[in-house]
C-alpha cells in the first residue's frame, strides 16, 4: 500500500513539474513596437531618404502590423475598403497558436527591411529580439514568425502596385534657367530637384494627387508694392531682423527646431560632407511616440496611433509635391543673391525642391489634425524629438500649435514666403480632416 501511494504521489509530481515548465506567451509591450519605428527612424537618416520616400517608408510596416491587430480586436477596423486597393490580408489559422501581437511587431520590421538599404542595421535588433523571443516560447515564436511573414508578403505585393519603382527611372526635372520666376537649384550643393514625380505614386486616402490643390501663390512681380514683392521682402527683412543680436533669438531657436532637412550639405576646404537629420514626416512620427507614451497607450492603440498618423503624412507629401513642380516657383534665396543682397544666406539651407507649397507646413497641418482626432484638443506635450541633434525641447499646448510653429518655421529660417506657409498650412490641415473623417476619427 505504501508503494502505490508512493507511485501516485510521484505521478502526481511529475504531472505538476510538466504543467509548471509549459512555456509561457510571449509579451510584445508598446514600447518594443516603439524601438521598431525608432530603428526605422535611425536608418532612414543614415540611408539618407528624401522626405517623400521616408513617408513611404513609415506608412506601409504600420499598415502590416495595424491589419494584423485588427482581425480580432474590437477597437480597431480593417482599413480594407477604406486604403486605395488594398486587399483582405491573409487570416490567421485558429487552429495554431499565433499571438498576433507578436506577428504585428514582426510583420513591421520585416516589410521595413524591403523598404531601406541598410537591413542590416534593422536585422541586429530583429536577431536580439528572435533569440529571446525562441527562448520564450519556441513553438509560438515560430508559427506567429510564419504567419507575418505570409501577411508581409502581401503587403509586399500591395506597396509594390503604388508606382514607386517606376518614378524610378523616370526623367530628372528640368531646370528653366532663362526663366526667372522658376526654380534654380540653390547652394551649396546645387542638387537636382527631387522627386518631381512624387505625384504619380499612388495616394493611401486621397482620391488624386489633385485633391486638395491650393490657391495659386501671388503673381511673381519684383515691382515694389506687389504681393509677391512684399512676400520676398518679408523674408529678407525678417532674417536681417533676427540674426542681428547673432544665433540667440526666439525665431533661430524654432528654425533650427524644425530644420528637417534631410540634405544639409556642410563644405570644409575643397571636401563637402552631408550633415544627417530626421524629415518633417519623420518629425512627426517622433511627437505621435510622444503622444502615445503619455497617455499610456497599449500596444493596439500605438499601432493605430502611428499608422493613421504615417498614412496622413504620407498623402500630405504627395498632396505637397504636385503642387511643388506645377508651380515650380523659384526659392527666396535665388532672388535675394540676384536682386537684393548677393551675400545674403538664409539661416537654414534651402532644401533641393521648388518652393510653392512648404511640405513642412502641409505636413504638418495633416498630422496635427489627426492627432487631435486620436487625442482631443489641448493635448501638452514636451517635444524632446531633437535632442539627438543637440536641440532642447519644446513645448506645446496642442497639436495645432505646434503645426502652427513649425510653418512659421520656414519663414525664420528664410526658405519659403508667407504664402507658402499659410497656403501650405491651410492645404495640410483640409487634408488631415479628409483622412480623419474617412479613418472615422
Amino acid at each position: 500500500m505504501k508503494i502505490l501511494k508512493s507511485k501516485y504521489y510521484l505521478i502526481i509530481a511529475i504531472v505538476g513539474l510538466t504543467s509548471c515548465s509549459k512555456p509561457n506567451p510571449i509579451e510584445v509591450s508598446p514600447e518594443l513596437f516603439h524601438k521598431s519605428v525608432d530603428k526605422v527612424m535611425d536608418i532612414q537618416i543614415h540611408d539618407i531618404f528624401s522626405p517623400p520616400v521616408a513617408s513611404r517608408i513609415f506608412a506601409y510596416p504600420n499598415i502590416a502590423a495595424y491589419e494584423i491587430l485588427a482581425q480580432k480586436s474590437s477597437k480597431l477596423q480593417t482599413l480594407v475598403g477604406t486604403i486605395n486597393e488594398l486587399k483582405p490580408i491573409p487570416k490567421v489559422d485558429s487552429t495554431q497558436q499565433v499571438n498576433l501581437e507578436l506577428s504585428a511587431l514582426i510583420a513591421h520590421m520585416e516589410v521595413s527591411k524591403k523598404l531601406i538599404f541598410s537591413e542590416e542595421k534593422m536585422e541586429v535588433l530583429q536577431d536580439s529580439l528572435y533569440k529571446v523571443w525562441e527562448q520564450v516560447n519556441e513553438d509560438e515564436f515560430n508559427v506567429s514568425k510564419a504567419y507575418a511573414f505570409d501577411v508581409v508578403e502581401h503587403i509586399k505585393q500591395y506597396m509594390d502596385a503604388d508606382n514607386y519603382n517606376q518614378t524610378r527611372t523616370m526623367p530628372k526635372f528640368t531646370v528653366d534657367i532663362d526663366d526667372q520666376t522658376r526654380w534654380q537649384p540653390t547652394p551649396p550643393s546645387y542638387m537636382d530637384g527631387i522627386e518631381p514625380h512624387w505625384n504619380k505614386i499612388r495616394p493611401f486616402l486621397l482620391d488624386s494627387a489633385q485633391q486638395f490643390k491650393p490657391e495659386p501663390h501671388p503673381e511673381f512681380s519684383l515691382k515694389e508694392g506687389t504681393l509677391f514683392h512684399k512676400e520676398l521682402m518679408e523674408v529678407y527683412d525678417v532674417s536681417k531682423a533676427i540674426t542681428k543680436d547673432g544665433d540667440e533669438s526666439e525665431e533661430i531657436a524654432i528654425a533650427r527646431f524644425w530644420d528637417c532637412n534631410p540634405f544639409v550639405s556642410v563644405t570644409r576646404g575643397h571636401f563637402m560632407f552631408a550633415t544627417k537629420k530626421i524629415s518633417p514626416g519623420a518629425h512627426w512620427i517622433g511627437i505621435a511616440k510622444i503622444a502615445s507614451r503619455k497617455t499610456n497607450s497599449n500596444l493596439e492603440e500605438t499601432v493605430n496611433t502611428y499608422t493613421k498618423t504615417s498614412l496622413a503624412i504620407a498623402d500630405a507629401f504627395i498632396s505637397c509635391w504636385d503642387e511643388k513642380y506645377r508651380s515650380n516657383l523659384v526659392r527666396p534665396e535665388t532672388l535675394i543673391n540676384q536682386t537684393l543682397d548677393p551675400d545674403w544666406l538664409p539661416i537654414l539651407q534651402t532644401p533641393p525642391f521648388p518652393e510653392y507649397t512648404s511640405g513642412h507646413s502641409v505636413v504638418s497641418g495633416a498630422a496635427s489634425v489627426v492627432l487631435t482626432g486620436l487625442f482631443g484638443d489641448d493635448f501638452y506635450f514636451d517635444d524632446d524629438t531633437e535632442i539627438p541633434f543637440g536641440l532642447p525641447v519644446r513645448s506645446f499646448n496642442s497639436f495645432y500649435d505646434a503645426s502652427a510653429e513649425a510653418a512659421l518655421s520656414r519663414l525664420y529660417g528664410g526658405i519659403h514666403y508667407r504664402a507658402a506657409i499659410d497656403n501650405g498650412l491651410d492645404q495640410g490641415k483640409q487634408l488631415g480632416h479628409f483622412v480623419a473623417k474617412k479613418l472615422e476619427l
